[in-house]
């Protein structure tokens, strides 16, 4: 059963910055799509970034720029470097993947892409 599990949120001024993590475990697949979302209140699920096996990455408009994804296949982990952060940055903070038996063809930032999520860590950015 795969599992992730996110940390590194935090409370920060803005322009500040801050790095999130997320470890997985569980899985068998090296063929995968994994991204970062987030979830203001009051405000729908948003996909801010993917990352394919291959490397492949897509952003966002509202964080390209600022926000980079990466992993460390050796730990591995997935990570979301956000420099320039803003309070409009501010919302819980979801890792997603979903493996497969052959490269996807892409990696949607939709929910209905992934399957296996992990509980989410809280980003605070303060004006």
């Amino acid at each position: 059963q795969v599992q992730l599990v996110e940390s590194g949120g935090g409370s920060v001024q803005a322009g500040r910055s801050l790095r999130l993590s997320c470890a997985a475990s569980g899985y068998t697949s090296s063929r995968y799509c994994m991204a970062w979302f987030r979830q203001a209140p009051g405000k729908e699920r948003e996909g801010v970034a993917t990352i394919r096996s291959d490397g492949y990455t897509t952003y966002s408009d509202s964080v390209k720029g600022r926000f980079t994804i990466s992993e460390d296949n050796a730990k591995n982990t997935l990570y979301l470097q956000m420099v320039s952060l803003k309070p409009e940055d501010t919302a819980l903070y979801y890792c997603a993947a979903r493996f497969r038996s052959v490269l996807p063809a892409t990696c949607a930032a939709s929910e209905w892409h992934y399957n296996t999520w992990g509980q989410g860590t809280q980003v605070t950015v303060s004006s």
